[in-house]
């Protein structure tokens, strides 16, 4: 009988044969389902299991809840928003929180950067920016700037295009043909281990561009996409001087810079975004996760004013289309209305400031962990962080795995991917929830055999 409670408390009431039907994303599905891991209830930087355990969040849920879970302000403006307008076509008719908001997320933008297309996700925002490039090429009668440079451990979302330009091998491997794209070389370099914050070395990968240039020829690449900090590839912050050199090269041969920030858009490198915090300008940027603190889909791209103007201008009748591109989804009035509530509560709460004070925080106690048994690498960026671990002989993957789940046997959820553990707390996070659980990665990276 004491088995049978157990067993229904950590399926939740879920059935195996309900377990079975959900082909779950980017998961193990056999081995979650032989054991299920389910969050059952979320409030601030906690969730709770099936089980009744309290779990510390980690990683902001998927890098999408800075401002933590449960927040009813959030709840309430989608409640409201329901009530009044559930769904409006995005196609040919509007409504009014969609106007409002692309003119907020433009002040959030670097100057410039003051056209907002709404998407559904971070994946369509890729997508979405790709498309535009190639689109706005040819309306300047320059057609053949079709090809794209990405950037090895890059990842743009999991569609065509992202995964073209993405640098994520488990993520191409899989599909065949792609888009046309080339790769710049990752900037995680060995000589950079265990460096605190942004490497001394590496901007010389940039002259890298310029060698792709050459080979192919500006004339036929629409655009650079990078993300500022590669988070999915495991918390990679860029070298110093990097970013800066690779839109100078852009610029200098009338190549589009495209930064992905899904993962640092609103906060996460302490600062609205990833081109404030290290001074560029590119010329579109693709937001999704924190855009609704992770509450209901969105995404968005935000574009450089010429940009705009170039599908306005000779584009026939003013009742026709100027750029064959949408989603069904693009500015839902409830992904509005909760986008609206979560800028609100980032500016009223002064959560970005927040989460620029934690980065020092974070840096210190991740660092603690260097020469514990099989860590290979240290990284932080903002208020992120990643272990990275030697391989397991015959099993490269075990380790992280291991520690992720001695993690959520000690009350903690973090992210494990390739080789690395990834950590992004909310930026609510006190600083004794900081030390609970690096110390507990400390001792779950000390108990590997």
């Amino acid at each position: 009988m004491a088995d049978q409670e157990t067993t229904a408390s950590k399926y939740a009431g879920v059935t195996q044969a309900q377990l079975d039907a959900h082909w779950m994303p980017y998961s193990g599905n056999r081995q979650f389902k032989q054991d299920p891991r389910l969050l059952v209830a979320a409030k601030d930087c906690f969730y709770t299991s099936a089980d009744g355990r309290q779990i510390f969040d980690g990683l902001s849920g998927l890098w999408t809840t800075g401002a933590g879970h449960g927040r009813s302000e959030i709840a309430n403006a989608v409640a409201a928003q329901i009530q009044q307008l559930d769904y409006s076509p995005g196609f040919q008719f509007g409504q009014p929180k969609s106007f409002i908001l692309a003119e907020r997320l433009s002040h959030w933008m670097p100057p410039g950067l003051n056209r907002i297309f709404f998407t559904g996700s971070g994946s369509e925002a890729a997508d979405t920016s790709l498309k535009i490039a190639r689109a706005y090429w040819r309306k300047l009668g320059k057609g053949t700037k079709t090809k794209f440079i990405g950037r090895a451990k890059g990842y743009h979302g999991v569609n065509f295009g992202g995964i073209s330009v993405g640098g994520l091998p488990a993520n191409r491997a899989w599909y065949g043909a792609g888009i046309e794209s080339y790769h710049l070389a990752s900037t995680l370099l060995p000589e950079n281990r265990f460096t605190r914050g942004e490497p001394e070395q590496g901007a010389h990968l940039a002259e890298q561009l310029i060698d792709l240039i050459q080979l192919h020829d500006a004339s036929n690449i629409a655009a650079v996409i990078l993300e500022p900090m590669a988070g999915s590839g495991g918390v990679i912050p860029p070298p110093k001087g990097y970013l800066q050199r690779i839109a100078e090269i852009c610029q200098a041969h009338d190549i589009l810079l495209i930064f992905d920030e899904v993962i640092t858009g609103f906060g996460r490198l302490g600062y609205k975004t990833g081109a404030e915090a290290y001074g560029v300008v590119p010329d579109m940027i693709n937001v999704a996760k924190q855009i609704t603190n992770g509450v209901i889909p969105m995404g968005a791209v935000a574009c450089k004013q010429g940009i705009y103007d170039a599908f306005m201008e000779d584009a026939g009748p003013d009742y026709q289309l100027e750029l064959p591109h949408g989603y069904t989804y693009s500015a839902h009035p409830v992904a509005c209305a909760a986008a609206l509530a979560t800028l609100d509560i980032l500016e009223q709460e002064q959560l970005i400031e927040r989460a620029h004070g934690l980065i020092p925080e974070i840096e210190q106690r991740v660092h603690q962990l260097q020469g514990l048994p099989y860590v290979s690498d240290i990284r932080n960026s903002g208020t992120a962080s990643a272990v990275s671990f030697e391989p397991a002989p015959g099993e490269p993957l075990l380790r992280p795995y291991q520690v992720a789940m001695a993690m959520w046997s000690k009350g903690f959820y973090v992210r494990y991917g390739g080789d690395t553990v990834a950590i992004a707390p909310p930026f609510i996070a006190e600083l004794n929830q900081l030390d609970d659980i690096y110390s507990a990665l400390g001792d779950c990276i000390a108990e590997l055999t």
